[in-house]
């Protein structure tokens, strides 16, 4: 049984906790990983997986309520769907991505299992760059600033 962080936030305002409640769990991020690469059946993401039907039911449920993945039927006849991952579910490839850099580095022993290959024929690399100047982000060029949506408890020196 996953256990799952506590939801409430009492006295934190963290966008990082608060992701991590929506894609946080083991089979989560890899569900996204396989739809990143085109949209599944229910069958294909099992086998793929080797993830239990239960627990797959469950992830995909989770991710179709927070709107991460969308079914979409592809037969009248029977109840069956593809599953796609919506602009949200799009939207965590940077995270798919940071995680792989940190395994290849780290986990893969051997080197990395897969490379992401650019249209252009190259290895696309895991690359973090600004999106104003385009200079490498680290954290030692980094400062926390209070945002939009900050309160007096997000900024803690």
């Amino acid at each position: 049984m996953a256990i799952m962080l506590n939801s409430e936030y009492t006295g934190q305002n963290c966008s990082i906790a608060r992701s991590l409640e929506s894609v946080g769990e083991r089979w989560t991020l890899l569900i996204v990983r396989e739809l990143l690469r085109r949209p599944h059946r229910f069958a294909e993401l099992e086998r793929k997986l080797g993830i239990a039907k239960n627990v797959l039911t469950i992830r995909l449920g989770k991710l179709v309520e927070l709107g991460i993945v969308e079914k979409v039927a592809y037969t009248e006849a029977r109840d069956w769907n593809d599953y796609r991952l919506t602009r949200k579910g799009k939207d965590l490839f940077p995270v798919i991505s940071a995680l792989m850099a940190w395994g290849d580095r780290y986990e893969a022993p051997n080197g990395p299992p897969v490379i992401f290959e650019h249209e252009c024929g190259h290895a696309a690399g895991h690359k973090l760059v600004c999106a104003y100047c385009g200079d490498d982000v680290v954290p030692r060029t980094l400062t926390v600033i209070a945002g939009p949506g900050a309160t007096a408890q997000t900024i803690v020196s």
